[in-house]
């Protein structure tokens, strides 16, 4: 009767786990070919991976920055990522991972993987199975020294070092070494590392400065992903090193909703836009972008893409497009200039334009991307 008792409650705890356990959720499948993926475009011989995510809120949708850095042969990109949930808030600590303010896990996890090295408290859609709650761009830098990419991960290593001690300052930070969502957010924490890591005394990062606790003030101050992304990229092109972009599309059927949000959405539902910038049309609501600065960001990265990676509902593996209209970072900003001008014009005279008119839903990532070719099928090949 026991046998029977503890082979029945067995099964439900399977039964259970595999209901539980959908494709695009946490504990699910992951796509069967991703390891190929991984390989193929590890083919390239970049140095960095400057991976900035869709934002998934309406108006004002920022998104996240990280960095990825390249490991030796046969192993996977480290990503390096500010962590939303080491504030010091007491309920934050209870139910989210906090060890460190940069957490530090694998690429391909980072972007695919349903569970986490990190453990169970770590957070789905942000610290591990992005996809599955937003795109992301990744920029990939080529030519970069080692003494480089060690002097990034030893500004890493420093970050967390100071947010266990509770460090009061430093040189990098006016204030208490804890994460802040206008202060010492993602995009100061990339700026910094390069900025007081690895040397780049050019690149202008933003602090809070004394009167930070006025929310205008703070906003107006915050350092954004896709304008600390476009300062990056200038800087790479000053320094010599060539650049690409490869589109990591979201999975838009994922019906998991993160039970710690206020209000539960599942991810197939939130908005899945292009990072904004802070402009005319920073709180537009979702695919309304006309202002110059957003155009201009879209269009250049565009213009850059080389691969686009898709996760096939259908068969549940991954599909690579090759890009043949991808152009050397000069000519990407001249195209891009050329292009925000001409669509911006509409904007300034207060005529709409009708970028995405024709897209519907989730037209801002639909968009991204179909600005030239969508690109040739590389993987699964022929």
């Amino acid at each position: 009767m026991t046998k029977r008792l503890w082979l029945a409650v067995s099964m439900l705890v399977l039964a259970t786990r595999a209901f539980a356990a959908d494709f695009g959720s946490p504990g699910g499948p992951e796509p069967a070919n991703l390891d190929e993926v991984a390989s193929l475009l590890r083919q390239d011989p970049y140095d960095l991976e400057l991976l900035i995510s869709f934002g998934t809120s309406k108006g004002g949708s920022a998104g996240h920055l990280a960095l990825a850095i390249r490991g030796p042969e046969g192993s996977d990109d480290t990503v390096y990522s500010a962590n939303f949930y080491a504030d010091r808030a007491p309920e934050h600590a209870q139910r989210h991972y906090t060890d460190e303010i940069m957490v530090r896990v694998p690429k391909m996890e980072y972007l695919y993987k349903t569970t986490s090295s990190l453990g169970p408290k770590a957070s789905f859609g942000l610290d591990f199975g992005e996809i599955y709650k937003r795109s992301v761009i990744g920029v990939r830098v080529y030519g970069v020294p080692g003494s480089e990419k060690q002097a990034l991960v030893a500004f890493f290593d420093r970050l967390n070092d100071d947010y266990r001690r509770r460090a009061p300052r430093t040189d990098y930070h006016d204030d208490e070494i804890t994460y802040g969502y206008m202060n010492l957010n993602c995009a100061k924490t990339v700026g910094a590392a390069f900025k007081f890591g690895a040397g780049y005394t050019g690149l202008e990062v933003k602090n809070a400065g004394p009167l930070s606790g006025l929310r205008v003030v703070a906003a107006t101050s915050a350092n954004l992903p896709t304008e600390m992304a476009l300062k990056l990229l200038a800087q790479w092109h000053a320094r010599g090193h060539g650049m690409d972009v490869v589109l990591y599309r979201k999975f838009p059927g994922s019906t998991f909703a993160d039970p710690h949000d206020d209000k539960p959405v599942p991810f197939k539902d939130l908005p899945n836009r292009f990072p904004s910038v802070l402009s005319l049309d920073f709180r537009a609501e979702d695919g309304r972008y006309e202002d110059y600065d957003n155009l201009y960001a879209m269009h250049l990265l565009d213009n850059l893409g080389k691969y686009s990676v898709t996760v096939n509902a259908a068969t549940q593996r991954l599909e690579v497009r090759r890009r043949s209209a991808s152009v050397a970072y000069p000519e990407a900003v001249q195209r891009a200039t050329r292009s925000a001008e001409a669509e911006s014009k509409a904007f300034l005279r207060r005529v709409p334009i009708r970028l995405r008119e024709s897209l519907g839903d989730g037209a801002d990532e639909q968009q991204f991307g179909q600005l030239s070719d969508p690109g040739e099928l590389v993987l699964p090949r022929p």
